[in-house]
């Protein structure tokens, strides 16, 4: 199953590289989503986004620059081109008006048609009058009459949506639209460790652009799998490779969508190269999965590549680094060939447990006491803060409210969670601890 089973209608986005697709989409959508940058290739998955127009719904598929005749990356772009008009009901062909008909853009045009698919041709770049001429001239294309529009501007995308909407299948009833109950897993970590790979061989299908060049997604890809009987969305996001404020261009815009993919998702999956040492970004994006309060598990990739002396090595090396996730459960896998990926779906479950396990008030308070009879916590500057209450209001993550006569230390307060883990598991989970310090009552 795919996120285009959700039976909306289907528009897919295709034209050659840097036509202004992305763009378009951002204006059809009505919000900035799908990332831009005046440089060819920034887009490079099939990837989905939910629009409406005049009370009608549609799911919009934003492709890569499609170059028939490329090879290597530019030919995987433009394979999930050719599968995104084939999932499609209606396609929506930009062409440059400010350059004109091209020999890519006829190759693309014979494609089309043997689609069989309904195609509306977008003239992009039609900023005002004076250019409405050019875009007359892709009349010659033979996919009937160019609606001239900027997508920067908006320029016409009114009468471009009111044709999309007469193109695609009436839309059905929301009900029957949105899957439901579906656990998210966003697929992390820094460029080229394997998230793609990953995902593809869960998904069963080439969904996702597959490179040796570092950082070929850009855009979050969701897909809805099943797994172990269950269906699960999940999330790939583009690789992490600077601080936020460090990056520019379309890498600050995917470092944003993988910061709103991990708030997205339920159980984060941090992928880390098997082969090389855990970096500065790896380490980021732990703290930065763990400050959103995300479920984790952490799966060692490239595991055929990892010899003997480098297992031992990194055994050493995952413990230190992944001291502060050391609750996080750990697989070994090796995504190309599918090798221990089964072993994902009990760790995701797992980590989700202990993401929503509560313990009672009673059974709490009742450790807590315990607790503080074997080790209480150490006397300060003649003061002695001791725990008077505690509860948890909220799972996911597990959240602890700590009444105290005092500010307890950080050290006790690790000590807490070490006990709390050992006693309740919290397998997978981040745990929260809030203190209340009580006030002294004044005399009167």
């Amino acid at each position: 199953m795919t996120t285009q089973d959700t039976r909306l209608p289907i528009l897919a986005v295709v034209g050659r590289p840097n036509v202004g697709k992305s763009t378009l989409v951002n204006r059809i959508i009505g919000r900035r989503e799908a990332v831009v940058q005046d440089v060819p290739g920034v887009t490079r998955d099939r990837v989905f986004y939910d629009a409406d127009w005049n009370g009608r719904s549609f799911q919009l598929v934003d492709t890569g620059g499609w170059d028939p005749d490329a090879k290597g990356l530019g030919g995987s772009i433009a394979a999930q081109a050719e599968i995104a008009v084939g999932l499609a009901d209606a396609v929506l062909f930009v062409v440059d008006a400010t350059v004109g008909i091209t020999d890519s853009d006829e190759a693309v045009v014979r494609i089309l048609r043997r689609s069989d698919k309904p195609v509306l041709l977008a003239a992009n770049k039609v900023d005002d009058l004076r250019q409405e001429g050019e875009a007359a001239s892709l009349w010659q294309l033979g996919l009937g009459e160019p609606y001239p529009v900027s997508g920067l501007h908006g320029r016409g995308s009114g009468d471009l949506l009111d044709a999309i909407l007469a193109a695609l299948p009436e839309t059905p009833e929301i009900d029957d639209v949105e899957p439901s109950g579906l656990r998210r897993i966003a697929l992390v970590g820094r460029p080229n460790v394997g998230k793609s790979s990953l995902l593809n061989k869960l998904a069963g299908s080439d969904r996702v652009v597959v490179d040796s060049v570092a950082g070929t997604t850009v855009d979050p890809v969701d897909e809805v799998v099943t797994l172990g009987g269950q269906d699960w969305l999940l999330i790939d996001t583009a690789g992490i490779r600077k601080r936020v404020k460090e990056a520019s261009g379309f890498e600050y815009y995917a470092s944003l969508r993988t910061s709103g993919a991990i708030d997205r998702a339920e159980v984060c999956v941090l992928v880390l190269d098997g082969g090389q040492k855990v970096s500065e970004q790896d380490i980021r994006i732990l703290q930065q999965t763990r400050e959103a309060g995300r479920a984790l598990v952490v799966a060692i990739n490239k595991w055929d590549l990892v010899d003997e002396d480098r297992r031992s090595f990194l055994e050493r090396e995952l413990e230190q680094e992944l001291v502060q996730v050391q609750w996080a459960p750990r697989i070994n896998i090796t995504a190309r060939t599918g090798w221990h990926v089964d072993r994902l779906v009990p760790a995701l479950e797992k980590a989700l447990e202990g993401w929503e396990t509560r313990i009672g008030t009673g059974a709490l308070n009742t450790f807590l006491g315990r607790l503080v009879a074997e080790h209480p916590h150490p006397v300060r500057g003649g003061k002695q803060p001791r725990i008077v209450y505690a509860t948890q209001p909220s799972t996911a993550p597990p959240t602890f409210v700590l009444f105290t006569s005092g500010k307890l230390d950080a050290a006790y307060e690790r000590y807490i969670e070490r006990r709390l883990r050992e006693e309740f598991g919290f397998v997978g989970t981040p745990i929260v601890l809030q203190q209340r310090v009580r006030e002294k009552r004044k005399r009167t």
